[in-house]
């Protein structure tokens, strides 16, 4: 279907520009949200007639639209969400959502002003772009976590996907019976004296586990000299 455009469409065309789409697209979008018009005769000498008054309307848009990015650009919104230990979300954060956060601090966006190609489905700071005109987009970040703790340290730059313990690791044998991994000491202590230290403290302690033996054996060794 051939269209004439009323307002600038993304990869589409300018005001007054004259494109051909899909007929579903301009049924079910552009022509009821009153952003074309079917290309006829009668509705080009009509845009002719309005284009003065469609250009500054659409101007007075855009400087609104411009005042609200200035407010909005930059800013970050928390949304707590149930998460596993690798940061996938038991769910997901929609376009719905992200309107329904941005109206409760005050801007009224539509849930198809939201740019998202696919729902939020990570902890972490996702960066959004909200589209306020056809010309004006802003973007905001959207710092999605899994308790206010984690928003704060992911907001301070901590990435916190993928995050697993030492205890998940083995590198303690808290059991206390051998049977945990070796535990590399230059990892477990930050400061390298702690580590010798410690490595001192361990061999001292086997050899005082060896003494007891080392003493049975010499007498041992005097009780055969005194029966020979």
């Amino acid at each position: 279907m051939k269209i004439i455009l009323l307002e600038r469409i993304a990869k589409l065309g300018q005001m007054g520009d004259v494109v051909t789409v899909k007929d579903g697209f301009a049924r079910n979008y552009l022509l009821p949200q009153g952003k074309a018009l079917r290309a006829t005769e009668a509705n080009s000498s009509k845009f002719e007639e309005q284009r003065v008054e469609l250009e500054a309307r659409n101007l007075e848009r855009k400087s609104e639209a411009e005042a609200v990015k200035e407010k909005l650009d930059g800013t970050s919104y928390v949304s707590i969400r149930s998460a596993g230990q690798t940061g996938q979300l038991y769910g997901s954060v929609s376009t719905r959502d992200i309107a329904e956060t941005l109206d409760e601090a005050g801007f009224k966006v539509a849930r198809n002003q939201v740019n998202m190609l696919v729902p939020i489905k990570l902890i972490g700071l996702h960066d959004v772009q909200i589209i306020l005109h056809p010309e004006v987009t802003s973007t905001i970040i959207i710092n999605v976590a899994r308790s206010g703790d984690e928003a704060e340290r992911q907001a301070a730059g901590e990435d916190l996907t993928g995050r697993d313990s030492a205890y998940e690791h083995n590198v303690y044998d808290h059991e206390g019976d051998g049977d945990g991994d070796e535990v590399d000491l230059d990892e477990v202590f930050e400061n390298p004296e702690d580590a010798e230290a410690a490595a001192a403290g361990d061999e001292d302690e086997a050899s005082t586990d060896d003494a007891p033996a080392e003493e049975a054996e010499v007498a041992a060794s005097d009780e055969e000299e005194t029966t020979s």
